[in-house]
This record gives C-alpha cells, structure tokens and sequence, in this order.
C-alpha cells in the first residue's frame, strides 16, 4: 500500500487514525492497535513477506533481551556479532541472492540456478532499523524492550517502514512508552503529510513519465539537451518522490505523538557534494557514518590511506544499499571518489563560498545520477556520449521543444520549490505571520485538491525507493 493511494487515503488512514485516538489513553492498546495496522499496512501488497519482517523481528527482540542481562563484554560482543549477523543474511539472502550468483556464473562460468526470489518491500530500511536496535541496546543508548510488541512497533511502525525516514531506536525508545498526543501535533502533522502528499503526487509523478520516456529512447533518437532534460527530470523526480514519502512519514509519525528527524534540508541549495549529502537523505548518511564510519575510525586515523579506505567502504556499501546492480556500486564509488577528492583538497570550503559551487555541486550530481537510472554500465556510458554531445548528436530538436513545452509547468515549479523560496518570499515582502499562514495554508489545500484528484482518478504513481 502506498500513501498515496485510494485505499491508504480513503480507508487505512481515516481507521487507523479514528482506532487509536479511541484508545489512545491506554498506551498499550494504543500501540497495539498501530502495530496491528502496520502488520495490515505491510500485508496488503505481499502477506508473505509480512513474515520475513516478524521473523527478523522477533530474532532481534531475543537477541536484544538476551544481551542486556550478560554481564560479561564477550558475551555482549557475541551476542551483537549475531544480531548484525542476522539481520545481514536476511538482507543478503534476499536482495542479493541474484546479484551474487549472476557474477559468479560470469566470472567463473559456472550454471548456478537463480532462484529468482522475490524483493520484499522496503527491506533495506526495515532491516537497517533492526540492526540499529541491537547496536542501541549493545552501547546502552536505549534498553532492551521486554514486550514483543513494542519492538514490532519500531520496526514496522507503518509511516516510515516502507521508505524511511530510518529512524533509530535511541530516537524513539521513549516515546515508544511515553508520548503526548497533542492537537498542535496533530494539526502540524497533517499539514506535514499534505506537503508531502503534493510532491508525490503533483511533481514526483509527473515527472516520473518525462524522465521515463527520454530513457525509453533509442540513443539515436536524442539530442544533447534531450539526455540533459531526462537526466534533471530524474534528479527532481527523485527528490520530490522521497523527500515527499518522508514528509508524509514524519507527517503521520506527528499526528500518533511521535517525532521523527528530518530527512531532507533543501539539497539542491549545496554548493558542494559533501554539503549534499548533509542534506539529502540525512538518516541514511547518519547511520551509515554511526554505525559503519566511525567503528571502523572514522576520520580519526593515522593515516590518508586509512581515511580514503573507510569512505571508500561506506560508499560502497552505500552504492549496494541502494540496489544490487553495478550500476549502483559505480554510483557509490563515483561519489566516493569526488566526496574524497573535495575532503584532502579542501575545495568543498571553497566552493561552498562562492556561487559557481552551486553549479559545480548539480552539474556533478546529476551526471552521477545517471548511473542510478541506467539499466547498465553500458546503457550509462552511451547515455553519457550522448549528453557531452560525442559523435554526430544534435544539440538540439523538436521532440526537445515538444517535451519542454509539455512539462515545463511542472519542472520550473518542481526547481523553484526545491529551495527554500517560500521564506525569501515572505521576508522580502515582509508578509506578517498571520498572513503569510493563511495564504500559505490556502495555497496548500488548493495543491492538495489537486494531487487528490489525480490520485483518486489512478494517474501513474511510482514509488522509487520502494525497490531500496
């Protein structure tokens, strides 16, 4: 089920949010019920797969309990060894299954069967949640939960299971037992989702088909500016898709008294990649650089060897996060190499004080991100001629012209609200708050129209980073 679908908007929502505010006074029925509905919620799609994620649930619940009584390091230490474990081989066996055994056949031109097992939803995210659980409870960031049910909350709490934010056990393990509900919260919350519900169903979905035609192209049938314009639709379609499903998740996180972090801050404000990627997808750069970066050193090493190794590995493992493709791995190392090359030259300080940064950082992205759209390498490097005009590749053409006419109404506006334009209006201006509240909240609802009709008619409405 995804949010922004008739069954989520019409039904799930109005019953989960109606079932638990009846109870919400008795915290344990209260949280029942939203566990309840998020075992529903993962259900709708794949029931199947709603037992893999009880399965890792209930392992690092044990695992978890388990741990905390052990007095002794080793046995803490073993005992975390076998959570990480776990809950990897889950994720291994599940996502990577494929990926392992078409390599192996390739490179030692083996016959391996490829069972071809199914990707359950969202499995990154829930698994990376999983882990941090364990970790949290090993370094007595968070106890241990003695209720089985408090732990299926965390982990398959239905607003950020699917596609983050990843919210870590230290960050909720109060409020897992102790939140105030109030109407403050509720109201910002659905304001929040509305927000959100808009960028995916007015931007990310529009979009979605502009980026998706120009890379159903033959190479032969585009233009420079043609592979530019798909290559930018896509960065936007992306940001819009999942800076809109995480604004719907902390949305919906507020509305049920829990607070989620932030996990988009205006990226396409940076003026370098390292500036980026403190704001893109911060809770999945947080917990990489916590749970990976920092264990195996972090930047406090003795030598430049040793730094570039340690990025080098979270990038990688970022890269395959992401998608079990070396399409993906390139994508990870690309920005290993330029996230490195910014940090032992310094260049990100200086560029991000002067006004070409901006351009040097989206130039860069958007090339970069190509890999991540592209079927294969091969695909990638063909798109790339094309796009840096190598051989006899027009600059320009109609079908450029028609598709800039087409979905110029969407793109313009999907670049000019990607940065933080609503607040330089209001100080300019000098619009008081009053004001600015009615007139910001009426442009809301006006939006929100919008992007219910369009769902409510069943417009086209993927979900990128369901596949992660």
């Amino acid at each position: 089920m995804v949010f922004s679908s008739n069954a989520f908007l019409f039904f799930f929502l109005p019953a989960v949010t109606i079932l638990y505010y009846l109870v919400r006074k008795h915290r344990s029925a209260a949280n029942a019920v939203l566990t309840l509905m998020s075992l529903i919620f993962y259900a709708w799609g794949e029931p199947k797969f709603v037992l893999v994620m009880l399965l890792s649930i209930v392992i690092n619940w044990l695992v978890a309990l388990i741990m905390q009584k052990q007095t002794k390091v080793g046995k803490r230490k073993a005992l975390l060894v076998l959570g990480v474990a776990v809950n990897l081989l889950i994720l291994g066996v599940f996502k990577y299954t494929s990926f392992a055994i078409k390599n192996i056949n390739s490179l030692f031109k083996t016959n391996i069967i490829d069972p071809k097992i199914a990707l359950p939803i969202g499995i990154s995210f829930f698994t990376f949640q999983a882990m941090s659980y364990v970790i949290d409870v090993y370094r007595g960031k968070g106890e241990a939960q003695k209720s089985l049910m408090s732990v299926c909350l965390y982990i398959s709490f239905f607003p950020q299971l699917i596609a983050g934010p990843i919210v870590r056990y230290e960050t909720v393990a109060e409020q897992l037992k102790n939140r105030v509900e109030t109407v403050e919260d509720f109201t910002a919350g659905i304001r929040r989702f509305m927000v959100g519900f808009c960028k995916k169903a007015i931007f990310a979905n529009t979009l979605a088909r502009l980026a998706d035609y120009v890379y159903a192209l033959e190479m032969g049938q585009m233009s420079v500016a043609l592979a530019w314009l798909g290559a930018i639709a896509y960065i936007v379609q992306v940001y819009y898709d999942f800076s809109g499903y995480s604004d719907m998740a902390i949305g919906l996180g507020q509305m049920f008294g829990f607070h989620f972090p932030e996990n988009f801050i205006y990226p396409f404000v940076s003026k370098s990649l390292t500036e980026f990627w403190r704001r893109w997808h911060i809770s999945m750069g947080s917990w990489f650089r916590d749970y990976v970066f920092f264990p195996m050193g972090g930047s406090r090493v003795k030598s430049k060897i040793r730094l570039l190794f340690n990025m080098l590995v979270v990038w990688g493992l970022t890269g395959l996060w992401h998608g079990a493709e070396w399409t993906y791995v390139l994508w990870g190392v690309c920005f290993f190499v330029l996230l490195a090359f910014e940090k032992l030259t310094g260049l990100n300080k200086w560029m991000e004080k002067h006004a070409v940064g901006h351009f040097y950082a989206m130039a860069l992205l958007i090339i970069v991100t190509v890999l991540m759209r592209s079927p294969s390498i091969g695909y990638a490097l063909e798109f790339y001629k094309v796009m840096f005009g190598f051989g006899n590749v027009p600059v320009f053409d109609r079908l450029t012209r028609f598709l800039l006419k087409e979905y110029m109404w969407y793109l313009v506006p999907a670049l000019v609200l990607s940065v933080p334009v609503g607040k330089w209006l209001k100080d300019k201006l000098r619009i008081k708050d009053g004001a600015w509240e009615i007139m910001s909240g009426a442009a809301l609802i006006a939006c929100m129209l919008i992007a219910v009709s369009n769902t409510a008619a069943g417009g086209y409405n993927p979900f990128i980073y369901y596949n992660f």
